[in-house]
């Protein structure tokens, strides 16, 4: 018999009016011939008012009861959506994390998955039952219940498909993946198909429909993947293997807005001194994006580089120690800045992309800060003043 994991979010079972449209979609599967795995997020909102109940408890909540506290939100929903099967006389199941026999390691808030024993999954699903596991969480080898962060019931579902050698499909409140987000850029087309590769890179870069863990997992084991709208029967977009035959040069493009722009002018010329300044930065979880540095022929050196606006509380305090240490270097963070990036495997084998980019700039007055490149992608730090009329431009060039 064929099988599928079948993951639904947040929004997807935020009533048990949604749930029960979601269950009748379930049950077609089944009739389908296939054997069904279902994923499912907490209702709603549920894990933000989680984490207010915890901000209300403590000004500081302990993370391993941070964890046991948020995995409760993804139990409600397995036990409500299983009931509702049941309901129509559909055998079901509902798994938690561990039940389900989720392995996970690393920091409470953010763990990852290092294995998944599916043998109790694999008992049900040959007895005619839907298994409906939490999302989200796991068990770490201390024996404590962990969450996964963000993206982290996609990642389970993703994780738990690849065990289960079947597709994945994840199923949420939008019709599927766009070259470009439509709240952006309104008459922006949807993807029928994307390759993983392309899809992590717009993740990584920005969008928000996918997180780049889980596409990766998806990558590395081949899971095919299929994001469609969860009550809307609408072809969805597929994300798999690239297609050998000659594709366009650019598939999408992805605004990360959260991103802070830090200059550093006037600092020492010192090997030892850049790389003690990037440890720390790592020690202290600031992860690094773009960088820039300009050698001067005075023996100091201009630095840049971007980083998440989520950790600038922990970058200004690394910055305020080199300052401390170097009190002529002079420290500018700009918190005005956007990262706009356009996607596209054919940029290996297709010239001009960014030719095109920068007349299209040039014509229109659009002054970037940083550039950054890979094989398949091209990004700019600029003003958040510009951003509209970037991605505007972009979209209409490239026909996304």
């Amino acid at each position: 018999m064929k099988r599928v994991v079948m993951k639904f979010g947040g929004s997807s079972v935020e009533t048990i009016e949604k749930m029960q449209l979601i269950a009748k979609r379930i049950v077609l599967k089944r009739s389908e011939g296939y054997e069904v795995c279902v994923v499912v997020s907490a209702m709603g909102k549920t894990t933000n008012s989680l984490i207010q109940l915890a901000k209300q408890a403590s000004t500081s909540p302990n993370k391993r009861e941070l964890d046991s506290l948020l995995a409760t939100g993804e139990q409600v929903s397995i036990s409500l959506l299983s009931m509702i099967l049941q309901e129509m006389n559909q055998k079901a199941i509902g798994l938690t994390g561990f039940q389900a026999g989720i392995k996970t390691s690393g920091l409470h808030t953010n763990n990852r998955i290092e294995d998944i024993d599916v043998s109790l999954i694999e008992k049900y699903l040959n007895d005619s039952h839907v298994v409906v596991v939490a999302g989200f969480q796991g068990l770490n080898a201390a024996g404590d219940i962990t969450t996964l962060g963000r993206g982290g019931s996609d990642t389970t579902a993703i994780a738990l498909a690849a065990k289960l050698e079947c597709a994945c499909e994840i199923y949420t409140d939008v019709l599927g993946i766009y070259g470009v987000d439509p709240r952006l850029y309104p008459q922006a087309k949807k993807l029928y198909s994307i390759s993983y590769e392309e899809m992590k890179e717009m993740a990584f870069l920005g969008a928000k429909v996918m997180e780049p863990r889980s596409i990766d997992i998806a990558h590395r084991y081949r899971v095919p993947l299929l994001v469609a709208h969860a009550h809307e029967d609408q072809t969805g977009t597929l994300i798999q293997e690239e297609d050998p035959m000659e594709h366009r040069p650019i598939t999408g493009c992805s605004v990360s807005e959260k991103i802070v722009l830090v200059n550093i002018q006037h600092l020492p010329a010192s090997l030892t001194l850049i790389a003690h300044l990037f440890v720390t930065l790592a020690n202290e979880g600031v992860n690094i994006d773009m960088i820039s540095q300009t050698q001067g022929s005075d023996g100091f050196v201009t630095l840049a580089f971007t980083a998440s606006a989520d950790d600038l509380d922990n970058l200004e305090a690394v910055l305020g120690f080199l300052t401390h240490d170097e009190p002529d270097a002079i420290i500018h963070i700009d918190k005005h800045v956007v990262k706009v990036s356009v996607v596209g495997s054919g940029m290996r084998t297709q010239s001009g992309v960014a030719a095109q980019l920068f007349q299209l700039f040039a014509d229109h007055g659009i002054v970037y800060k940083l550039i950054t490149t890979s094989e398949i992608s091209i990004s700019y730090t600029m003003s958040k003043d510009h951003q509209h009329q970037a991605v505007q431009l972009i979209a209409k060039a490239f026909d996304l």
